[in-house]
C-alpha cells in the first residue's frame, strides 16, 4: 500500500476532503460493533434498570443515534451525510460481564456510512461508561470494529472472524 492509496491525501501529501461529487448515489449500509466489560455488580445494575442515573441502555441508544448523525462534525475529513436509518442493539453477556453494542447505519448517497456506524457504537459504549463510572471506573471498552459494509464502488465487504482474547 502506498500513499497514493490513501484517499484523504492529495498529490502533495496534504490532507484534504475527498471529492465525491462525481460519484453516483447508491444505497449504502454499514454494521459496526464494540464491547464494554465491567464488574458483574455493575452489569447487574444495568440489567435490572436500577442504576442511579436511570435507563443506561436506553440513554446509550439515543447517544449512539445522535453520534451517528453528528459524525461529520467529529471526524475532520468525514462528509456530513443524510442518514436514512440508524439501528442500535445491545447484547448482555452475563458470563463475560460485558455488553456488546451493534449499530447499523444506512444512507442513499455518494459516500459510505462506516464512520457513522463505528462512531455510534463507540459513543454508546462511552455513554454506558459515563453513566456507571461512579460505581465502576475500571470498565474497559474494546473491540470496536467494522463488521460489514455494502454499497458504492467497492461493493460488499465483511470482516473476517477475529479470535477472542483466548485465541479461539
Amino acid at each position: 500500500m502506498s500513499q497514493d492509496d490513501l484517499t484523504h491525501f492529495d498529490a502533495a501529501g496534504q490532507a484534504h476532503m475527498v471529492d465525491v461529487g462525481d460519484k453516483p448515489e447508491t444505497e449504502r449500509i454499514a454494521r459496526a460493533e464494540g464491547r464494554i466489560r465491567m464488574r458483574p455488580e455493575t452489569l447487574a445494575l444495568i440489567r435490572e434498570g436500577s442504576a442511579r442515573k436511570g435507563d443506561v441502555l436506553g440513554i446509550a441508544r439515543i447517544a449512539a443515534i445522535q453520534a451517528a448523525k453528528r459524525t461529520g462534525e467529529l471526524i475532520p475529513l468525514c462528509h456530513p451525510i443524510p442518514l436514512t436509518r440508524v439501528a442500535v442493539e445491545f447484547a448482555i453477556d452475563g458470563n463475560g460481564s460485558a455488553i456488546t453494542c451493534q449499530v447499523v447505519a444506512q444512507t442513499v448517497g455518494r459516500t459510505g456510512v462506516e464512520m457513522e456506524a463505528m462512531t455510534a457504537a463507540t459513543v454508546a459504549l462511552l455513554t454506558i461508561y459515563d453513566m456507571c463510572k461512579a460505581i465502576d471506573r475500571g470498565m474497559r471498552i474494546d473491540s470496536v470494529r467494522l463488521l460489514e459494509k455494502a454499497g458504492g464502488k467497492s461493493g460488499h465487504w465483511q470482516a473476517d472472524s477475529l479470535p477472542d482474547e483466548r485465541g479461539r
